[in-house]
């Protein structure tokens, strides 16, 4: 076939085929899919970015069918039957693809870590038709971490910061956080993901760029390439070093996975299966007895059911009365809560006293205690977590109007994989932050919000157990941080609580 290349006699060209179409009617339809295709390729290819040449091809489903053969009935083998975005060459993404191949233990961290929810991601993702790699973005945004907290106020396994959450149904109240809610949390971020996608007409790169960085300030990252006479593809965009590491971190991942066998990459064998059941609860119910019923311990109990602030579920009105119960356990969960006497769902010696101790999830984080070389989520700017706090409150009296979730984040510092930490005894290196207290505020929500231990914030501040924090009043808070690098700096570890939490999958 040939292909024609429009020049100043295309006119006449065109007007001698049109006296030929007749003979040609049969094929018309297969010649006109071929040539909107190599159409589409030649706009793609051989855009210059970063120095040297970037490539759009279609995903390789010959590497990836290899990897699906080994891996039937996975939940592997499904997800990369859902990839759909394009194949990129980039040395930005070969870098991140170095880092993770020359840090094992922080796949094999993704892979546990990623289990419990992978399936439900996955049905989220064929639900609303976008892409499978996307599946894969916790790994970035929380190391698959449901109780991740940043000091950007973002939470959950999709950070989603307070205003963002709301906007997407996930309610927030001293009883429940639908952000860190691995349910309504999947269903939320896909739907909000699938609308940035129709914002920018189908680009999934910028989608995600301003998945991480805001949707207004992507824009005027286009608009002002787009002044210059310069390109406005995500490569081109002048954008912070994180965003500019956000997007091919995702696709290094997600190649690592479709090419487990090129790179001698170990596949978890987890099957294509629910994790857990949702379980209706009519009544409030107590979290320990909860787990009791599951035969669950506390950590991995908590691991599905992140997302309460207190030690039972909320109350009616404040958050959804369910519970995520792993399947093998779920009907021997449900026996044993319909022999427990409804007034036993709630212990009659909850008190204000065991108020203040209340479970506080993001102190327990599901962690892989033996990740000793794990990376940090994002490599964000090299700024100290001490001064992201500075950062937010000057761009506030600035008065910089964030327009959505992650313009709210000064800089996203979302959990990392922990590697061997130092903290055992609780120590941190930061110094400590200072915090005007707001209206409903309490120890137990402040030491929610800092992941500090409520003792510890109370001593700090001298408040016994009858203070009642005043609004204007000052704190001093030593936050545990999460600490950021780029991928060239040595990993430092993360440090969430007093003492070390190992994972017992």
């Amino acid at each position: 076939m040939m292909t024609i290349k429009q020049n100043r006699h295309v006119n006449s060209l065109l007007l001698l085929l049109s006296l030929t179409v007749a003979g040609c009617t049969q094929n018309t339809k297969e010649n006109l899919s071929v040539n909107e295709l190599e159409l589409d390729t030649a706009k793609q290819e051989a855009k210059y970015v970063d120095g040297y040449y970037r490539h759009y091809q279609p995903a390789d489903k010959n590497e990836i069918s290899k990897t699906v053969a080994q891996n039937q009935d996975t939940v592997w083998a499904r997800l990369l039957s859902l990839y759909s975005l394009p194949k990129i060459e980039n040395e930005r993404i070969d870098h991140e693809i170095n880092w993770y191949l020359s840090h094992p233990n922080a796949l094999n961290a993704i892979q546990q870590r990623a289990e419990p929810y992978l399936h439900l991601i996955l049905d989220e993702i064929e639900a609303k038709n976008i892409p499978g790699e996307l599946a894969l973005l916790p790994v970035v945004e929380s190391a698959f971490i449901p109780n991740a907290y940043s000091k950007a106020d973002a939470s959950g396994l999709w950070q989603f910061v307070p205003s963002t959450g709301r906007m997407f149904g996930l309610q927030q109240n001293s009883w429940y956080d639908g952000r860190r809610d691995v349910y309504a949390s999947t269903k939320a971020a896909t739907t909000y993901l699938k609308q940035l996608s129709e914002t920018f007409d189908g680009d999934w790169l910028l989608a995600l760029a301003s998945y991480n960085y805001g949707k207004g300030n992507v824009r005027k990252s286009i608009e002002r390439n787009e002044y210059r006479n310069l390109p406005t593809d995500y490569w081109s965009l002048s954008l912070p070093e994180e965003t500019t590491n956000y997007v091919p971190r995702l696709l290094a991942i997600a190649k690592i996975f479709a090419n487990a066998n090129e790179y001698n990459v170990s596949l978890h064998h987890i099957p294509n299966k629910p994790y857990f059941e949702i379980v209706h609860l009519d009544a409030q119910l107590d979290l320990t007895k909860a787990a009791q019923m599951a035969d669950m311990s506390m950590h991995d109990f908590l691991k599905l059911n992140p997302a309460f602030n207190k030690k039972k579920t909320a109350p009616e009105g404040a958050g959804p009365r369910r519970l995520l119960i792993p399947v093998e356990k779920a009907e021997s969960f449900k026996e044993n809560l319909a022999q427990l006497p409804f007034e036993e769902w709630v212990s009659s010696t909850y008190d204000a006293e065991e108020e203040r101790q209340e479970v506080d999830v993001r102190q327990d984080p599901v962690r892989q205690h033996d990740a000793k070389d794990a990376k940090p989520v994002l490599a964000a700017h090299k700024t100290k977590s001490a001064e992201l706090v500075k950062t937010a409150s000057a761009d506030k009296e600035k008065g910089h109007k964030k327009d959505d979730k992650k313009d709210e984040k000064a800089l996203s510092v979302a959990a990392a994989l922990t590697g061997k930490s130092n903290s055992v005894k609780g120590k941190t290196d930061n110094a400590p932050v200072a915090y005007v207290v707001k209206k409903g505020d309490t120890v137990t929500s402040l030491s929610q919000k800092f992941a500090v231990d409520a003792k510890s914030l109370s001593g700090w501040n001298k408040l016994s157990a009858k203070n009642t924090l005043i609004e204007g009043q000052k704190l001093t808070v030593k936050a545990p941080v999460v600490t950021v690098a780029s991928a060239s700096t040595k990993t430092q570890p993360v440090v969430h609580n007093k003492k070390t939490t190992k994972t017992s999958s």
